[in-house]
């Protein structure tokens, strides 16, 4: 088993620090950013991030993760930039620039870097890294593993799926298959699952994936037949991928389920809700320690319900209000421990046999 997801599967097993808190592109150079400030006192520290391939505009995680950066800056007049990857080739070379640009931190967004920022700590054990979605068996002194329990706010949105469903049909569309997107896809099961068993539905779940999380145009075209054969409401977690997924939804005149950020910006007469993880609450806070001289490596750090750190959007104009409230009632015994969201097939089945 790869590394990295063998990091993740261990996590319960390895007792993963939580951190207390409010609140998923071609060839060539890839291509930087950087942000202005007129906020916050100018600093000599420097923190960078680079993308995975869906790039920082993918309205997903990589946004967010800049999101947050971007309010580091102002909050502290830090320096701050992203490169983007435009093929997986690029993240060891990214880096490097990264390194090279004497960043004193540098943030890779997403599982898929794993490997290139193990390998980049390990050649530059000076440079702070942090990762997110990923943690690692053995996790390196200079690296920060960031996860987010995605099983709880996806048993939420699974949940309401099923009770808002008029076909009995629902479907999840997934980026790449992997532990961080089993969270998603399983916590949705038992979303759905739960609701057959506690009010008398009886859903399915219809589960595609793209092998992608920028191929918006596959990602289109995979939603658009699920529709068609039968599902009213489609859930994402594909990141830029997940775009077209949402454009499928307003041609077919269909609901969708956002994810990473509240989505329904991007089609409101659609995006029924969506999971959210604060990628950009986390980034902020940990680069913040890291500025304030904490000891922020060889750890993993996550977020969940019990950290305000991941949810489902207050605003629900297209859900009705008995479902949002029985969802967040549901949000309330994920929190007390009542409810435990499986991460995995293993966990579902056991989840299952409970109801």
């Amino acid at each position: 088993m790869n590394k990295r997801f063998k990091g993740i599967a261990s996590m319960a097993a390895a007792g993963v620090l939580a951190l207390a808190l409010a609140g998923c592109g071609g060839g060539g150079a890839a291509d930087s950013g950087s942000a202005g400030t007129d906020k916050g006192a100018e600093s000599s520290y420097k923190v960078t991030m680079v993308t995975d391939m869906g790039g920082v505009n993918d309205q997903s995680f990589n946004e967010l993760a800049w999101k947050g950066l971007q309010e580091l800056e102002d909050e502290t007049g830090t320096k701050v930039s992203y490169t983007e990857s435009k093929q997986e080739s690029d993240y060891g070379p990214n880096l490097d620039k990264a390194v090279d640009g004497e960043n004193n931190l540098v943030w890779g967004i997403g599982f898929a870097m794993a490997n290139a920022i193990e390998t980049a700590a390990e050649q530059n054990p000076d440079v702070n890294f942090a990762i997110v979605d990923n943690a690692y068996e053995n996790t390196p002194d200079n690296v920060t593993g960031v996860v987010f329990r995605a099983q709880e706010p996806s048993f939420l949105v699974g949940y309401i799926a099923a009770m808002t469903t008029q076909t009995g049909k629902v479907g999840f569309v997934g980026g790449m298959q992997s532990v961080v997107i089993d969270q998603f896809e399983w916590g949705y099961k038992a979303g759905v699952e739960y609701a057959n068993k506690t009010q008398g539905k009886n859903v399915t779940v219809d589960v595609q994936y793209l092998e992608s999380f920028g191929d918006a145009a596959k990602g289109k075209a995979t939603a658009t037949k699920m529709y068609s054969d039968g599902c009213d409401i489609v859930f994402h977690a594909a990141g830029g991928a997940g775009n077209g997924v949402i454009e499928a939804a307003k041609e077919a005149g269909k609901l969708v389920i956002g994810v990473d950020k509240d989505q329904s910006s991007l089609a409101p007469e659609n995006v029924l809700t969506s999971a959210m993880k604060k990628v950009d609450v986390a980034v902020l806070e940990i680069s913040k320690k890291a500025i304030n001289g904490d000891k922020i490596g060889g750890q993993t750090v996550e977020f969940g319900m019990t950290d305000d750190a991941v949810g489902i959007p207050e605003e629900h104009p297209l859900m009705a209000d008995e479902v949002y409230n029985q969802a967040i009632d549901l949000e309330g015994e994920i929190k007390d421990g009542k409810i435990t969201p499986p991460a995995n097939e293993e966990d579902f089945n056991a989840f299952v046999a409970t109801l």
